[in-house]
Parts: structure tokens; C-alpha cells; sequence
């Protein structure tokens, strides 16, 4: 069993290089950050918390191949891996269609804009030419150390992609009971292939402030869902729309508001002991990389120290049954 952690997009230099600090020192095996349009870089901060572990993984969550270049990715992947003596994960995906279009931009579908941006950045990082590429474009300092590219993904196709291309998949499992969806959509892959199962996680001492801090996650996120995906869930459909059509009237605290138990489903709220014990029940499931993503906690060093004392403990039993 893996664990890691997932900060946003636009997470601060020092915020994120202290939580790469307490991750190697709880025990964590990996650390994300995110890659937004018009956030601030994910990159940066990649570069600090490598220099300031020592064996910890740290991983970028997702570069598009649209607004920066694959010959891009792979010259500052290069880099990275140099720094890190190849510790650094890239994880590559299709970003996001409104912040694109944000940008001037039209790119064709998200499938095949991600497929083509990772075989030319796998192609580039091995040493050779992506295909249709000019025969002089490959990296002139020759090919960089071996490079695991994870997937950003949550629909089918892009699942699929990722276990017939990729080395492993970010899985935005929503909700985490539905795991063994998302793990057959990526389908039969080798035993190397690294599945990780991202949660929404909000954790506190307090399991009625850790559910009250999920709900406005939720309710942002309602009308994002596809009703199908929410069925199959088994959520009240028509109760996600009443919460997204308040958000879309601009009324956030009545929507919050109406986020019911039931829809905190889509996320692990609670107690230590209760985050613990729902990450046991998806390793029944066949979990074997378990990612907690925010809100997190009231801070990210509180959830970190929760999740590093106590939850991670309860669970080091599934580290040599995974």
C-alpha cells in the first residue's frame, strides 16, 4: 500500500515545501502538487520540496501538452529528474476545456490531445523522435533517467488511456466506494502500474467540522457531475441539481446549506478513526494507493498530522499486504 498527498493548485512556496518535509517524515510515499491555468506555477514548488527531502516522491498534477509544449515538458523533466536522482513523477493530462478556451485556445478532444502529448514526451525522455516530428528533434543532452507519467483522469476513456499508455493514474475516485469501476476502466495492467485512488479528504479532531468543511467542496462540484456518474453512485440525482442551481444563482451559503449527508459520500470525512477506517474498506476493495486531496483540514499541517500520527499508523499493517 502507497500513501500520498495532493495540494491544490496555487498552494504556496513554503506551504508546500513544509507539508514535503512532514510528508518524509510521517512516512508518506509521495507528495502532488497542481498545475492550473492562470494559477501560479506547479512547478516551483515541485523544485523546492525535492530539495528539501531526500526520498520522498514528488509529483506535478497534471502539465497539459496544449499551453506548455511536450519537447517542453520533457527538457524541464530532464531537469527535475537531475535534481531529484529521479524522484520526480510527471503526471500529464488533458486540462481543463473552460480555462483553455480562457486562453484564445480550441484544442481537439481531450483524448487524443493527452495521448499524442504523451507518446512525444515519452518518446522525447527515451531518447528518440515523436513520430511525424522532425528528425533533429530529440533532447541534445541526451535522454533523461527513467521517468514514471501518470494520467490525470475520472472518465472512461481517459482510464483507458492511462492503463494501456501511461505508468500509472491520478483517479479522481468520486465517489471512493465506486473504486472497482475506475479500476476496470483502466483494465488489465502489469503489477507495476500504480493506481492511485485521489479522495476528497476532510479530517478533524471534530467529525462534525471535518463533514461541515467537505460541503462547500461538494456543492462546488455539483453540476460538474454527469447524472449517469451520480446514479451509478447512487446519489439523489435531482437533489445535486437543487444544490448546483443554487450555486449557478450565486447563493454559495444556501448551497452549502443543502449539501446533505448522504451526498459527503463522494469524499472521506470524519475522524482519524473514521478516515481510517473507510481507507481499510476501500484496500478490501483492491486499493493499493491511497491520495488524500482537500480540503484537507483546518490547515494542511493539522490534517498532516492527523493523517501522518494516526491514520497512516492504523493502517501500516496494509503496506506489507498490499
Amino acid at each position: 500500500m502507497r500513501f500520498s498527498l495532493r495540494l491544490s493548485s496555487g498552494v504556496g512556496l513554503q506551504e508546500f515545501r513544509d507539508a514535503a518535509i512532514a510528508c518524509e517524515d510521517y512516512g508518506f510515499d509521495q507528495i502532488w502538487t497542481g498545475n492550473d491555468l492562470l494559477r501560479r506555477s506547479g512547478l516551483v514548488p515541485v523544485v523546492l520540496a525535492l530539495e528539501a527531502t531526500s526520498h520522498l516522491q514528488v509529483g506535478s498534477s497534471v502539465l497539459n501538452p496544449v499551453t506548455l509544449h511536450p519537447a517542453e515538458i520533457a527538457m524541464i523533466t530532464a531537469n527535475l529528474q537531475e535534481l531529484s536522482a529521479g524522484r520526480y513523477l510527471l503526471g500529464l493530462g488533458a486540462g481543463s476545456q473552460v480555462f483553455l478556451r480562457w486562453a484564445g485556445l480550441q484544442p481537439d478532444t481531450p483524448v487524443a490531445r493527452t495521448r499524442r502529448g504523451l507518446r512525444a514526451v515519452r518518446a522525447l525522455l527515451s531518447g528518440g523522435v515523436p513520430d511525424s516530428w522532425h528528425e533533429q528533434a530529440a533532447l541534445k543532452d541526451g535522454p533523461a533517467p527513467a521517468t514514471r507519467i501518470y494520467l490525470g483522469a475520472m472518465g472512461p476513456k481517459m482510464l483507458t488511456l492511462a492503463g494501456r499508455e501511461a505508468d500509472g493514474v491520478l483517479a479522481l475516485c468520486l465517489p471512493p466506494d465506486r473504486f472497482g469501476w475506475f479500476r476496470r476502466q483502466v483494465g488489465a495492467v502489469g503489477e507495476d502500474f500504480d493506481l492511485v485512488c485521489c479522495l476528497w479528504c476532510s479530517i478533524d479532531d471534530d467529525p462534525a467540522a471535518a463533514r461541515a468543511r467537505l460541503a462547500p467542496k461538494v456543492a462546488a462540484y455539483a453540476g460538474s457531475l454527469a447524472p449517469a456518474t451520480l446514479e451509478a453512485g447512487g446519489f439523489d440525482v435531482e437533489r445535486f441539481a437543487a444544490v448546483a442551481a443554487l450555486v449557478e444563482r450565486g447563493q454559495q451559503q444556501a448551497a452549502v446549506a443543502a449539501v446533505d449527508e448522504d451526498m459527503l459520500r463522494l469524499g472521506l470525512a470524519g475522524s482519524a478513526d473514521e478516515v481510517a477506517e473507510r481507507c481499510r474498506q476501500l484496500a478490501a476493495a483492491g486499493a493499493t494507493h491511497l491520495s488524500f486531496g482537500q480540503p484537507l483540514g483546518r490547515t494542511s499541517h493539522e490534517a498532516l498530522r492527523l493523517l501522518g500520527t494516526r491514520v497512516l499508523p492504523a493502517l501500516d499493517d496494509l503496506r506489507g499486504a498490499a
